[in-house]
């Protein structure tokens, strides 16, 4: 279905900003819409003036920290801009908002050294099928050659990478560009409108070879073109722009372009290629199945509005529509908002195509495909919160509106989760990276006043035995009426790592009733829930082998007490020992930082497993190893300082090992002191 806007009658489309962090897209946000007129100031991050990273939290850190949305027109069309945070940390936030765009631009630095920072995103994309360009920022500070970043980039692409202009230089300086597609030459003037100057002699060669490349791989997709081009014939612009304008849509060439937002350089060139290049939303709604319905990409919480779902919608929205639920619930639309970073504008409607926020939809959920009565899950699943905290509130009278803000805040970002520790009590907030749980720790006591304490969680130590040894435990007490009596012995010896409790008995004779016996394994157990060293003890066989009772006195109290004295007295005799809990740590890293990496593991006292190369990513490698939980705390802030921000992990447990010396000291000590 056509998507149309109700200002200009043309289809309203969506373009997602995405990168690496730093790279300026958040600048180059900002001069689109001020050269579209959206804004009448163009802002700076730096400053803590732009339409995008809004949030106190953007704006300490000088980068994205969430999804940010304008809306502007150009040239009679209407685009929808979303300015997806670069740092993983924050991706995603994006996530679901990029798979509804109907072209994505990936920006970039111009230094080839730093072209591996873009793989991630184009792998991203690629993934998700959405149409990109590249586009090149802060051409004006480049200082290699375009043809070497060229080189750099392609394969990390799947899709050939199509250079759309090619550089003008005064000295060092790149100072305006010659567009390959129109054949004509133009000069950077800040603020205005780039001028148009011929082509210089000493790049016309150079152009003509350039151009005839960009045409030979829009010929690989297109045989009348490919048939001029062998009959040397020079084919119509018409021709040209409209394969540029097909192979882009059906991802089959990835255009690269450059500029700089800063110095206002080649916006309007990528905002007029957005323009005639950018496909129709019929493809969007095609790949995410909305059959004319609405997409939901992001719930938010905000203080005026309430709940707010971000959607697009693919055949218009009313206030007071009927949307359905993932369980078929009708739902009527709240008010409409049209957005323009953290402003909310409030309208009646919204014409097909357009992103909206959506009022009073308490059971819609991000990710939600409304359509044929229905809500179903489009499936992107977010990457798995790999790290945490155990939070506490500095108040316990604020512990009930802790897990009130948290609700919220976990329904804001798929990142994000928190739960209880069943061992320690501990509440645990779960995130991406160290900086999205700093980020989302001051989001809370911004928005909810809710302080708390933050610490690493506790580490889940255990302890076992070495030795054999036979213990009795009696337990006998007589206070007036009946007393209490229970008289065990048992045997208790150490099992093979992993292999768990088991519990036997040998009574001969009724020494032990059989009633009584469950309660001796369960004092048994009462023992080993903090030995001698404080931690859980596992690995261990315990065999009852003898005992009395007294026909009045013994009960399964009696004998449930007198089996944990038993335990407890032979635990400490048998040798206790410490074992920490071991981690499969598997990271994702550039080629370039491999050996780094691997310096670092050894650092943390792990153990490599292997190095693979990263199946279909050029360059990268995957790290495989052991390494104790304990050295996990600052493991991602460490790789990202070593891979240029790039390196991520994840880690599940493995095993338990021994742990002795100092190491098992201090960790003992500590225990004992808490």
């Amino acid at each position: 279905m056509a998507a149309f806007s109700q200002e200009t009658g043309k289809p309203v489309r969506v373009v997602a900003l995405v990168g690496p962090a730093g790279t300026g897209k958040t600048s180059l946000a900002e001069a689109m819409l001020f050269t579209a007129g959206a804004i009448s100031r163009q802002g700076s991050v730096d400053a803590g003036t732009a339409v995008g990273d809004a949030s106190p939290e953007a704006r300490a850190r000088r980068g994205s920290t969430e999804l940010n949305l304008a809306r502007f027109v150009y040239l009679e069309e209407t685009f929808v801009l979303m300015d997806a945070p670069g740092a993983s940390g924050f991706a995603p936030d994006a996530l679901p908002a990029i798979a509804a765009a109907d072209l994505a631009v990936v920006v970039i630095d111009p230094d080839p050294a730093r072209a591996a920072l873009a793989e991630p995103a184009l792998r991203l994309l690629e993934a998700l099928g959405v149409p990109h360009a590249i586009f090149v920022n802060k051409i004006d500070q480049a200082r290699g050659r375009i043809r070497d970043l060229l080189e750099a980039l392609q394969p990390m692409s799947a899709r050939p990478i199509l250079a759309r202009q090619i550089p003008i230089r005064e000295g060092e300086a790149i100072t305006g560009f010659i567009d390959l597609a129109l054949e004509r030459a133009f000069h950077y003037r800040p603020g205005k409108a780039s001028e148009r100057i011929e082509i210089p002699q000493a790049l016309a060669q150079r152009e003509s070879a350039e151009r005839f490349h960009m045409l030979e791989q829009l010929a690989d997709h297109d045989d009348a073109l490919l048939e001029k081009l062998l009959m040397d014939e020079t084919p119509e612009p018409a021709m040209v722009f409209g394969d540029l304008s097909r192979e882009t849509g059906d991802s089959l060439v990835v255009p690269l372009l450059f500029g700089s937002a800063q110095g206002d350089h080649g916006v309007r060139r990528l905002l007029k290629m957005l323009r005639h290049e950018t496909p129709s939303p019929a493809a969007a709604e095609a790949r995410l199945g909305a059959d004319g319905g609405t997409y939901v990409f992001k719930i938010a919480h905000a203080n005026a509005a309430g709940r707010l779902a971000y959607a697009r919608t693919f055949s218009g929205l009313a206030e007071g529509a009927e949307l359905h639920d993932r369980e078929g619930n009708a739902v009527r639309a709240g008010a409409l908002f049209t957005v323009l970073g953290d402003k909310l504008g409030k309208t009646a409607s919204v014409p097909p195509g357009a992103v909206t926020a959506i009022a009073k939809v308490d059971t819609i959920r991000a990710g939600d495909v409304i359509s044929n009565g229905r809500a179903r899950c489009a499936g992107f699943a977010p990457p798995m919160p790999g790290h945490a905290l155990a939070i506490a509130t500095r108040d316990r009278k604020d512990d009930v509106r802790l897990s009130t803000a948290l609700h919220k805040l976990v329904e804001e970002d798929a990142g994000l989760a928190w739960d209880q520790d069943a061992e320690t009590h501990e509440m645990l907030l779960r995130g991406i990276s160290d900086e999205h749980l700093n980020m989302v720790l001051a989001r809370l006591k911004r928005r909810y006043s809710v302080a708390v304490d933050a610490q690493p969680p506790r580490i889940a130590y255990r302890e076992s035995i070495r030795r054999t040894a036979t213990q009795r435990g009696r337990h006998k007490k007589q206070s007036g009426g009946h007393g209490q009596f229970g008289d065990v012995v048992i045997e208790v010896a150490p099992r093979g790592r992993g292999e768990g409790f088991a519990f036997d008995d040998r009574i001969t004779g009724g020494a032990v009733p059989r009633q009584w016996i469950p309660a001796v394994e369960a004092g048994v157990r009462d023992a080993m829930e903090r030995g001698p060293l404080g931690f859980p003890v596992v690995d261990v066989a315990v065999t009852l082998i003898d005992g009395s009772y007294h026909t009045v006195d013994s009960s399964e109290l009696a004998f449930r007490t007198a089996g944990r004295i038993a335990m407890s007295e032979a635990l400490a005799a048998c040798s206790p020992h410490l074992l920490e809990p071991v981690a499969r740590v598997t990271i994702e890293t550039p080629g370039s930082a491999t050996s780094r990496i691997t310096s670092s593991i050894a650092s943390h006292r792990g153990q490599m497993l292997g190095i693979t190369p990263r199946a279909g990513w050029s360059r990268w490698d995957v790290v495989e190893a052991l390494m104790p939980e304990a050295q996990l705390h600052g493991l991602g802030a460490e790789l990202r300082a070593l891979s240029q921000g790039l390196a991520t992990y994840r880690a599940e447990f493995d095993h338990l090992a021994e742990l002795n010396g100092a190491l098992a000291d201090a960790v003992v000590k500590q225990s004992k002191a808490a």
